[in-house]
């Protein structure tokens, strides 16, 4: 029995160094994924990352708020229409949307604020994950800190042109004439900023866990879009990267809060002008999967 000790002992010494080796090279190669994946998308804003992390909610429960309690549930009010108003309503706001495009001219001609509050409650309807609404909009109207989002955009704009986007992606981009000089942003009446919220607060102070916040925001600002085109706005989507931290520390806004969008709002400039695309048709993007019948 004692002869067979040092043996043991070997054995376990070669089992502890070889699942050692074995850690150290699964470390290794996540960290070569990730540089993988850094170099394959330059693009990726750090400051963007979802930072919903269940695993350390868990460990640091004390700082986070526990479940609330059960909601009371109403009965759901509901409109049913005929088929043919079904299909004429369904067509109509098809052809309303269908005339939406990204306008990079916009005209300095004021909006009623009664319609920029409109909008936003209608993107502030979109579903969020376990309702918690992880969405902030700010809305700049003021011509000083419109140049000031301006510059600090256009800075990092041109360094991403240059080298963080990477040449595949400038030259797709070549054939819409955009370029990191953003007119638009002095010119348009309003910025809207959409920030998620990583997570909020409780009455009490504690963390509340906002689930899926980027998805349920994203949701909101495509409802938002929707809402603009009704109104007869025009804008164009913009996802400013590496400047989210900046235009945060500028706007006064928490730590948890992070940069989705921004979208410039107001009615076309006389000469603005689009480039001429068109959409997928519907067989492109519906695929209708038929019952099998015996």
């Amino acid at each position: 029995m004692f002869l067979l000790t040092p043996v043991l002992v070997a054995l376990v010494c070669i089992l502890m160094v070889w699942i050692f080796k074995n850690s150290d090279g699964g470390t290794e190669q996540r960290k070569g994924e990730a540089r993988a994946q850094a170099e394959a998308c330059p693009w990726v804003d750090e400051d963007l990352k979802d930072c919903t992390d269940v695993h350390q909610v868990e460990e640091d429960a004390n700082g986070w708020q526990e479940s609330e309690e059960d909601v009371e549930h109403i009965p759901f009010s509901h409109t049913r229409y005929p088929e043919r108003e079904m299909v004429r309503r369904s067509q109509e706001y098809y052809e309303l949307l269908n005339k939406r495009r990204s306008v990079r001219f916009i005209s300095n001609e004021q909006v009623p604020m009664e319609v920029i509050d409109n909008v936003i409650k209608a993107a502030g309807t979109a579903p969020s994950g376990a309702h918690t609404e992880p969405w902030t909009f700010v809305v700049v109207k003021d011509p000083d800190t419109k140049h000031q989002i301006r510059e600090i955009i256009e800075e990092e704009e041109e360094i991403n042109y240059l080298k963080r986007m990477g040449p595949r992606w400038v030259t797709d981009l070549k054939k819409f004439r955009t370029n990191w000089i953003k007119e638009y942003l002095d010119t348009a009446p309003v910025l809207i900023l959409v920030f998620k919220q990583v997570h909020g607060f409780a009455a009490n102070g504690k963390k509340k866990i906002h689930y899926y916040n980027e998805i349920s925001v994203s949701i909101a600002c495509g409802i938002l879009l929707a809402a603009l085109q009704n109104a007869g706005l025009v804008t164009v989507t913009t996802t400013p990267l590496n400047c989210g931290s900046h235009l945060r520390v500028l706007l006064g806004r928490p730590a948890n809060e992070k940069l989705l969008m921004l979208l410039p709002v107001g009615y076309p400039s006389e000469d603005a002008t689009v480039p001429d695309l068109t959409r997928k048709p519907l067989d492109q993007i519906m695929l209708f999967y038929f019952l099998k019948t015996s």
